[in-house]
């Protein structure tokens, strides 16, 4: 069930607790609903002639409301539109934004996957969708056997109106399907179907279906402070949201950790901003990384402005270090351009003692694979969201005052007197208010092995409340533990 408190507050605080108890029997309708409108059609939340859209039930308090001045749904952004991703940090975050107004994750994110589950699984069992050749060639203009099968598929998916399903061209309606389809699986919706828009459409429905069961084993029994203002990442869709009274008033890109290395799902809050931050290199990067490359090059450390500091920041040679030893130091990066946290640090106490921040690679945020860190959240335009973040906390810290600070090239720690609530996420299918169903790649495999050593990390970061893997066939059931808030103040 969904348990609210401080309705008509300031804040929302919602739990999401697993059971029947907390469904509603009745699923949208098999097919309708699912997609976003193609480029040229209805924004999403507006609602065509027959179309159902699957909204959760929300309190007064908890209803999303439009901001003046906000984008509230996608027009012609430059990505629905097919044309080059954009080459700067204001152009990108703004596409993305453009792309939709509502958030991956809220209040009633955990419901609505559990009634797309009940459209999905009618799917398979009239059989999913067909098989697209992998050598058909399909664009705009073609014709024949394989669109008339392609075009049976996107009416399976919803992205097709079911008044379009006859004929055998590929005319602007398939093409609107398609860039649908693209955009709902994070691909450049060009209206073509190449060969990562082919791998998309194979995936079969019980692979679907199991992506969205692991994105709702995630979020079982998970305790989030849904605030007025709050932030999300989606570790596998790569982007960060910042939300403002259920509606995301900033989306921007991220690079997240390397498959070895990956980003961690946790809750916690954001309790500073740090203009020209220091970095202390975590010990597990000193052992290994660090350790190597001054073994080859003893130029090393000063060429990266790094120093090397006792028990009690006394600053060490790195001549007397024997580097084959565990280190009993710590190696620290002085502030600027060099630094791997670029120009700003975003603090969210927690205990893996991962944050967002910037960086001194901007480059790879063109990319689209964007798993390249160490574990931290590498956030594009960081300095935007920062604004942001820092809007309704000390006065004085706008865009302006920001870019000021930085440019003295002191550090400067800006604490936060109301903390905003964090949240990273790995969810590789959900569902949004509009009732889009969204889907992305299993970068980590956590969907894969889901076999509660993920939740087990989870349960470690405060991300989501223990549940009982065996319930035992003697003994009458007790009621369910109570949830409670996680602590991830104290990192340290």
């Amino acid at each position: 069930m969904f348990v609210s408190g401080w309705e008509g507050g300031t804040y929302m605080r919602t739990f999401f607790v697993a059971g029947l108890s907390a469904l509603l029997v009745g699923g949208p309708a098999l097919a309708q609903g699912i997609g976003r409108p193609s480029p040229g059609q209805q924004a999403p939340g507006q609602q065509s002639p027959g179309q159902q859209t699957i909204r959760p039930p929300q309190s007064a308090a908890g209803k999303p409301k439009a901001l003046p001045g906000k984008p509230a749904a996608a027009s012609t952004p430059a990505a629905q539109a097919g044309k080059p991703t954009a080459s700067t940090p204001e152009s990108r975050s703004a596409a993305e934004l453009a792309l939709s107004a509502d958030p991956v994750f809220d209040d009633g994110t955990y419901l609505r996957i559990k009634q797309t589950l009940l459209s999905y699984s009618a799917i398979d069992v009239r059989g999913g969708w067909p098989i697209v050749p992998a050598d058909a060639k399909l664009s705009p203009g073609a014709s024949g056997a394989a669109v008339a099968l392609l075009r049976r598929y996107l009416l399976v998916t919803g992205d097709l109106p079911a008044n379009a399903e006859a004929g055998d061209g590929y005319d602007d309606a398939v093409t609107g399907a398609v860039k649908k389809f693209q955009l709902r699986h994070g691909l450049e919706p060009n209206g073509s179907v190449g060969a990562r828009t082919i791998k998309a459409l194979n995936v079969p429905v019980k692979d679907r279906i199991k992506q969205l069961e692991a994105s709702l084993e995630r979020l079982r029994g998970m305790d989030f402070l849904f605030a007025e203002r709050y932030v999300v990442v989606n570790i596998p869709a790569a982007f960060v949201e910042a939300v403002a009274r259920g509606t995301v008033e900033r989306r921007y890109r991220v690079i997240v950790g390397k498959i070895d290395r990956p980003s961690p799902t946790l809750t916690a809050y954001i309790t500073a901003v740090d203009l020209n931050p220091t970095w202390t290199v975590p010990l597990s990067i000193t052992k290994t990384e660090i350790a190597n490359r001054v073994r080859r090059d003893p130029n090393y450390l000063s060429r990266m402005h790094m120093r090397l500091l006792g028990a009690h920041d006394e600053e060490l040679s790195p001549a007397s270090i024997d580097w084959s030893r565990s280190p009993n130091f710590t190696v620290r990066q002085d502030a600027g351009t060099w630094n791997a946290l670029g120009n700003l640090k975003i603090d969210m106490p927690n205990p893996y003692s991962v944050y967002m921040h910037d960086t001194d690679a901007r480059k790879l945020f063109a990319d689209d694979y964007r798993f390249d860190s160490h574990g931290c959240t590498r956030v594009d335009n960081v300095r935007d969201l920062a604004a942001w973040i820092l809007q309704d906390n000390p006065p004085g810290w706008d865009r302006a005052a920001i870019d000021a600070g930085i440019a003295t090239g002191q550090t400067k720690i800006i604490n936060l007197p109301h903390k905003i609530p964090v949240a990273w996420v790995y969810l590789t299918g959900w569902v949004t208010r509009d009732g889009t169903v969204e889907f992305r790649d299993d970068v980590y495999k956590h969907d894969e092995q889901l076999d509660r050593a993920a939740l087990d990390d989870a349960v470690a970061g405060g991300f989501v409340a223990p549940v009982s893997q065996t319930v035992p066939q003697t003994a009458p059931q007790s009621p369910p533990p109570a949830v409670t808030q996680a602590s991830n103040l104290d990192s340290r």
